[in-house]
């Protein structure tokens, strides 16, 4: 099982005490203490909010790329629905010659809807724009020259698509959250699926990733091919007690916040606990307990292949999440490795 982290590059982090720079500083140090203790994945998200700082996903992982050695470099989602399919190929495909076969995608609709007006898409043509975009990504990735035509793109005739990426196949994961769709769109693609549970309870995503499979299974895809990964929101302490009273104010205030500007009612301390329990989707605690809590939803979707830690939402201090970062790497790592599951390269 690989173990990695997810940023949307937090600008709430720094409470208004560093600028920008210093906080994409902070950012890349992080990820570089996360190649160092052994961590196999970084991601950076995308979004086009004053909060955040990843709306160039691929430029930060370029940076990032210069500064590290053996971490995989990933984004945590592009929105494609919102994108040119051939601009991100493009970006990646860098990326992955400056990283030398580090990079990876993550592909989704989004679920922050600010890039469709930005970039003049509708949002009613949400799940078509992202069906035809990705068709074409996938095309790209398979041929340098394609000939292609679709509703919302100019029409490709054999033009060469270039660089070409360093590794044979530039890797492709699609992430969903939890509309039954995409998931046979992923299986039935045979695409390694990421599955953010960022609430309820994980193991009610099994019949999802059981679709998926059966999708894949039906269109005649191996099942090791077949690999789903977990997005969690978590953190980890030296304590269950420390990484609970540490995460919870500012998980409150971000998720508080969000509930707000939908019309929705606030985050009480009973619903954090709920969700940082056994069954609930926080990976919140001690490393022996995020271990554990790992090991359990990986039974429950039937086996994972991957999971990060997207850290961001509690706006934890810069140490604090070096810290985090050096227990996933030492302490949490190990226990999973010496429980049976191992590390697989995908």
């Amino acid at each position: 099982m690989e173990l990695g982290i997810d940023s949307f590059a937090s600008h709430l982090l720094t409470n208004g005490s560093l600028t920008g720079a210093e906080a994409m500083g902070q950012l890349l140090d992080r990820i570089e203490h996360a190649d160092q203790v052994g961590l196999d994945v970084f991601g950076i998200g995308e979004h086009h909010r004053p909060e955040y700082l990843d709306s160039a996903t691929a430029v930060i992982l370029a940076a990032a790329a210069a500064r590290t050695k053996r971490i995989r470099l990933t984004s945590a989602v592009t929105v494609l629905s919102a994108a040119d399919p051939v601009r991100i190929f493009q970006q990646f495909a860098t990326l992955d010659l400056i990283s030398q076969g580090r990079a990876e995608l993550v592909v989704g609709r989004g679920s922050s809807i600010e890039a469709f007006p930005l970039f003049g898409f509708d949002l009613d043509d949400y799940d078509a724009l992202f069906a035809e975009k990705l068709d074409l990504l996938l095309a790209i990735r398979g041929q340098e020259r394609v000939h292609w035509s679709g509703k919302f793109r100019p029409a490709l005739h054999g033009e060469g698509i270039y660089p070409r990426p360093a590794q044979p196949v530039l890797p492709v994961w699609l992430g969903v959250g939890g509309t039954p769709q995409s998931f046979v769109r992923a299986g039935t693609l045979g695409l390694p699926l990421m599955v953010a549970v960022i609430g309820g309870d994980t193991h009610r995503f099994r019949p999802l990733v059981d679709l998926y499979r059966e999708a894949g299974r039906r269109a005649g895809h191996a099942p090791e091919q077949l690999q789903v990964g977990l997005h969690s929101l978590g953190y980890v302490a030296g304590t269950t007690q420390e990484a609970v009273e540490g995460f919870f104010p500012g998980y409150a205030r971000t998720f508080s916040a969000r509930a707000r500007e939908r019309g929705g009612m606030p985050v009480t301390r009973p619903q954090f606990d709920a969700q940082a329990g056994p069954l609930g989707a926080l990976l919140v605690g001690s490393p022996e307990e995020v271990a554990a809590k790992i090991l359990r939803h990986s039974e429950a979707l039937g086996g994972i292949s991957r999971v990060t830690f997207q850290m961001d939402v509690a706006t934890l201090p810069h140490t604090k999440l070096l810290h985090a970062i050096e227990l996933l790497g030492t302490r949490v790592a190990p226990l999973l490795q010496g429980s049976g599951v191992h590390t697989q390269a995908v």
